[in-house]
């Protein structure tokens, strides 16, 4: 008796002719336009998308799109736009699915700056920061009076964040050829009036917010005896008038809140 062999997928014919179009919307260099639709009609559709979504990405990514020269930008976002299956249908998640492509998807060049992909990754922060859904820390008087009293939160539109590279200083008049000895710390934040603001920060800061971030709600003086305990002090009282003065100037930007 003869093996079952699996017959081949053949699809209704309406949705074959959208696969021909998809496909060569995508990438008209490999792929056939559909046999029943005019030429110069499927070059104005390709246009069309694919014009949309490099705009969408030179919004974006303003900063890499600076960088890169002409040919180099229209390859990247080419291969971005016939390789990669975006798994959202807005608009405003193409830039993270760019992202997504860099760090996943795309092989490297020779010829990419060094810190390409940190650069991309702090742009996305802004924008995905300026359309989150989520609202920053009110106004606290009791955070203000006696943070070190306080039950800390770390605002949901508060990302502390760590680079090799100082991404937020970087142009075309500034483009470190390789890391900088220490981490830049950023905390990037949009405040009560919808603003998205940038503030670098050291190390010790840059702790403090992650262990918001990762076990707040916490007590304030808990927090700061865990950073003294980790700098080595085994006793956080000299720590405590910096650690107050740096919590106001914190809830003052909106960077963190108290439950």
């Amino acid at each position: 008796m003869a093996p079952n062999c699996a017959m081949p997928e053949r699809l209704p014919a309406f949705q074959a002719t959208q696969r021909e179009f998809a496909a060569y919307i995508r990438d008209p260099q490999r792929n056939a336009p559909p046999a029943d639709v005019k030429p110069e009609r499927m070059r104005m559709y390709r246009e069309l998308f694919y014009n949309n979504v490099s705009s969408f990405l030179e919004n974006g990514f303003p900063v890499l799109h600076s960088l890169l020269d002409d040919a180099t930008w229209e390859a990247l976002v080419g291969d971005f736009f016939a390789r990669h299956r975006c798994h959202t249908p807005l608009f405003t998640g193409i830039p993270e699915e760019f992202l997504d492509y860099l760090q996943n998807e795309r092989e490297a060049s020779p010829s990419d700056p060094p810190f390409m992909l940190e650069l991309a990754h702090y742009e996305w922060v802004e924008l995905a920061l300026s359309i989150a859904e989520a609202e920053a820390p009110g106004p606290n008087i009791d955070l203000e009076a006696d943070p070190l009293a306080q039950t800390l939160v770390l605002s949901p539109l508060a990302w502390p964040l760590a680079y090799q590279f100082p991404v937020q200083r970087i142009s075309r008049g500034f483009q470190p050829p390789t890391p900088t000895q220490t981490p830049t710390c950023l905390v990037v934040y949009r405040d009560r009036e919808d603003q998205v603001h940038f503030l670098e920060t050291n190390p010790v800061t840059h702790r403090l917010l992650l262990i918001l971030r990762d076990q707040g709600p916490i007590p304030a003086m808990d927090c700061l005896s865990l950073i003294a305990s980790e700098l080595g002090h085994t006793d956080p009282a000299p720590l405590l008038p910096h650690g107050a003065e740096l919590l106001r100037d914190l809830l003052q930007r909106s960077v963190v809140g108290s439950v």
